[in-house]
């Protein structure tokens, strides 16, 4: 017989189905701001969205590491407790948009995302914002460093892959704070994919067996970090990261929270449960989702479901009736 005490305080399968009608809200209501130049109005549409289904979910949610402080957009604030409060105790990180600018601009790659995990799994790295990333499948377990020259982590991946240097692609943001490295990535002779935002969708596609990417690398969010985590749990891939304070101050707000500087920092450490969860809708269209899209009457959304527990990857397409999300 199952443990039905265990079942009711740990996520299950059925929570990843409610989740996605959360990150589907989110999108939805994204859609009148693709393209408008409003990146603070999107994301303001999205955690409203969010949040109110959220609030209708079987789950006693608290928001571990949510989106928005860093440049005080709207947000789910970190310590918001989400759902009904009754089933399982989740830690949850979310992005009701990661990719606000791709949307503001119409560009491809804005999604909606949720990940949840066991209560008290998921790294609190609120306090500093910023960590440097190394995300790459499963053939990079156990030989890929963070800290060696990005050069070197690629010729042992595409060792391990069969495949010649030259045929490797690596993603990294486009922000100058990476133009050392993306040379790096060229002297060494693949190719990169510069990415204007959202490496949480960056990460996933370099983690995933049939994705455009073998790498993705670079400084981004840590919240991000901590929801590409999930799914590459749930992917088998492998995550590196090490915490990227911005000056002393955050780097002492990071230690005074008990986090580690110098210190790398990989999937089991970001989420230590195996029991974690990967929501993700497209906003607009990309390589890891479609974008919504409208067809008269009807508004269909893709979403993309992993669960580590089980090592499943899920598409959801679904159809709604626009006249109940985008009544003028």
């Amino acid at each position: 017989m199952p443990d039905t005490d265990l079942l009711y305080r740990q996520p299950d399968r059925n929570l990843a189905l409610e989740l996605v009608r959360a990150t589907e809200a989110a999108a939805i209501r994204a859609v009148p701001f693709i393209g408008r130049g409003d990146k603070n109005g999107a994301d303001g549409a999205a955690v409203d969205a969010m949040r109110s289904f959220l609030a209708t979910v079987d789950f006693a949610g608290v928001v571990v590491i949510g989106e928005g402080e860093k440049d005080a957009a709207p947000m789910l604030f970190n310590g918001e407790q989400v759902g009904t409060g009754q089933g399982p105790a989740c830690d949850i990180a979310v992005d009701p948009i990661d990719g606000t600018s791709l949307t503001a601009a119409g560009r491809r790659n804005a999604i909606s995302m949720i990940a949840a995990a066991d209560r008290g799994s998921m790294l609190d790295a609120s306090s500093v914002f910023y960590m440097d990333k190394l995300v790459a499948g499963p053939e990079a377990v156990g030989l890929l460093d963070i800290r060696r020259p990005i050069g070197e982590n690629i010729r042992l991946l595409a060792e391990a892959k069969g495949k010649p240097v030259a045929e490797m692609q690596v993603g990294v943001l486009d922000r100058p704070r990476h133009e050392g490295l993306i040379e790096a990535i060229r002297e060494a002779g693949a190719g990169t994919r510069l990415m204007l935002d959202g490496d949480v969708a960056g990460g996933i596609d370099a983690a995933s067996s049939n994705g455009a990417l073998d790498l993705c690398v670079g400084v981004g969010g840590s919240p991000e970090g901590v929801a590409t985590a999930c799914a590459i749990r749930a992917l088998g891939g492998f995550i590196q990261t090490v915490l990227a304070p911005r000056d002393d101050e955050e780097r002492q707000r990071g230690l005074d929270a008990g986090l580690q500087f110098d210190h790398v920092y990989d999937a089991e450490q970001l989420v230590t449960s195996d029991n974690t969860f990967f929501v993700a809708t497209g906003i607009t269209d990309g390589n890891l989702v479609a974008g919504v899209r409208r067809d008269g009457p009807v508004i269909r959304t893709e979403s993309i479901v992993l669960r580590s527990r089980s090592g499943t990857i899920r598409r959801v397409t679904a159809d709604h009736l626009a006249q109940k999300w985008l009544e003028s």
